[in-house]
Formats: structure tokens, C-alpha cells, sequence
């Protein structure tokens, strides 16, 4: 139990400085990453040289921060985590298998996934409607124009949403279907106008960090700037710093659910409140 103490406050403690950081400055340095990395292979192999039941306490976390490493990645290239954010998760693979059986372990990170989905979705939808809140007018003008501009896709939702739940009557389970396809394309083109409007930023050139998405692309001169995934590279940076007014796309700060959900799962697996996988 010692052992996995120590991972628990190790991995809390960065990465309440990794929500810090993400909050503040909408990223979340490498070195802060790679040394949770380090420190939580460092400890278990010290932990399981000198300790009692060998190396498989160690081998573990290898296959943690390879399994978590793949779906960094995949996630990553998926567009749907970040760069830091991907690596934040790299780093929890070597923390959270807790004990020496695959098996267990296995089962703590699907645990930690469900957690952190829907952990994830009411962080996205209050943090999104605290922006919306923020920005009313613009907020209202983005969704009315593509309400406008995909009428028949809401009404042909909304005609399939409501045959469906008719349908229910029959058999219940269309209830639901029912409901999730009415309210779909407003759910889409929430998070679409939420996103249009409340996550555009305007800066000026020399404000520019490495990994900034830019809105859209920008020329100067002959040399032109794509707006990527990646984010603008330190090349790219010295090219349109003297640009007065460039518009990025910012993100979530999406590192506070990490600690979230992995403070939920330390709550039940330490005090296995009737979850019947421990």
C-alpha cells in the first residue's frame, strides 16, 4: 500500500501544477510531463530492487506508459487531445497500475476511462456554457446563421427524433433513440457556435507561443502560414511577429478532468464503495 501512496501524491501533486499551468497559459510544458515519467519509473524500480516482490511491480508500469502511449497518440492524431494533454496521459500509464497483476491493472484503466469520459463531458458542457454565458450576442448570432444555414437537416432530426419516440409506445427502447436524435443537431451546432465564438482570440504577432492554432491561414509576403493541428512552429513565429492582428483558436484547458477523474478513482479504490471489480 506504501508504494502506491507514493504514485497517488506524486501524480496529484503535477498534476494539479499541470491544471495551473493549462488554465493559465492553455498548455502544458514537456518537462513537467517526461519528469512524472521519469519520477514514477525511477521510484518503481528503486521500489522494486530493494523491495520483496521483485520486478513485477515495475514491469507493470512499462506496460502502463506503453499502453497509454498508444492512445496518446491515437487520440492525438484523432484531433481529439491535444499535444500536452496526450503526454499528460502518457505519464498516467506509469501511474496507475497500482499492482503487480496485469489483469487488476486492466481493470483500473477502464475504470479511469469511464471516469474521465463522462467527467470529461460535464467538464466540456459547464466550461462551454460559461462561455456562452459570456458572449450572449455572439454566441446567439453564430447559432441562429447556421440554424438558418441547415434548416432541413433540424427539421428532418426533429421529424425522425419524434417518429422514434412514437415508436416507443411499442417498444421502449426507441424512447431514447428517439430523444438522442432530436436533440443531436443541436448539441452539434452548440458546441460548433460555442466554439465560433467564444474560442477566437485576436493577439498581436509577438504574443505568438510555439503550438498556437492559428483561426485560418495567413500569408505574408510569398510565404504562406497554414493553420494545423500542431500549432505554429518557432520558424513560423519569427515570420508573423510583426503581424498586428492574428486570430487563434483556443482550446479547453482540458488537464483539470485528469485530476478529477483520477481523484475519483483513488476515492473508490481505496475505499471500494461497492465497486465489485476490487
Amino acid at each position: 500500500m506504501f508504494e502506491v501512496i507514493i504514485l497517488v501524491v506524486l501524480a496529484i501533486v503535477w498534476m494539479v501544477f499541470a491544471a495551473v499551468q493549462d488554465i493559465r497559459t492553455r498548455e502544458i510544458a514537456n518537462w513537467l510531463n517526461f519528469s512524472l515519467i521519469v519520477f514514477a519509473l525511477g521510484f518503481r524500480f528503486f521500489y522494486s530492487l530493494f523491495g520483496e516482490s521483485g520486478f513485477g511491480f515495475f514491469y507493470q508500469g512499462l506496460i502502463g506508459l506503453g499502453i497509454f502511449f498508444i492512445l496518446g497518440n491515437l487520440f492525438y492524431y484523432s484531433r481529439i487531445f491535444a499535444g500536452g494533454d496526450a503526454k499528460l496521459l502518457m505519464a498516467l500509464g506509469a501511474i496507475l497500475p497500482f499492482t503487480p497483476n496485469f489483469y487488476l491493472n486492466l481493470q483500473t484503466f477502464i475504470l479511469f476511462f469511464v471516469l474521465f469520459l463522462v467527467t470529461g463531458s460535464l467538464y466540456g458542457l459547464i466550461f462551454s456554457l460559461v462561455l456562452v454565458f459570456k458572449n450572449p450576442k455572439k454566441f446567439r448570432k453564430e447559432f441562429l446563421s447556421r440554424f438558418k444555414s441547415n434548416k432541413k437537416l433540424f427539421y428532418f432530426s426533429m421529424v425522425i427524433g419524434l417518429v422514434l419516440m412514437v415508436l416507443s409506445f411499442n417498444y421502449f427502447g426507441f424512447l431514447f433513440f428517439g430523444m438522442f436524435v432530436f436533440i443531436l443537431p443541436y448539441l452539434y451546432f452548440y458546441a460548433k457556435s460555442a466554439d465560433e465564438a467564444c474560442m477566437i482570440k485576436k493577439i498581436s504577432g509577438n504574443k505568438l507561443r510555439e503550438g498556437d492554432w492559428l483561426y485560418k491561414e495567413i500569408r505574408v509576403g510569398k510565404k504562406l502560414i497554414k493553420a494545423s493541428w500542431e500549432g505554429v512552429t518557432k520558424k513560423e513565429i519569427m515570420v508573423l511577429k510583426n503581424k498586428k492582428n492574428i486570430l487563434i483558436r483556443q482550446g479547453i484547458p482540458f488537464s483539470p478532468v485528469f485530476l478529477i477523474a483520477f481523484v475519483i478513482l483513488i476515492w473508490i479504490w481505496f475505499f471500494d464503495l461497492g465497486f465489485s471489480l476490487w
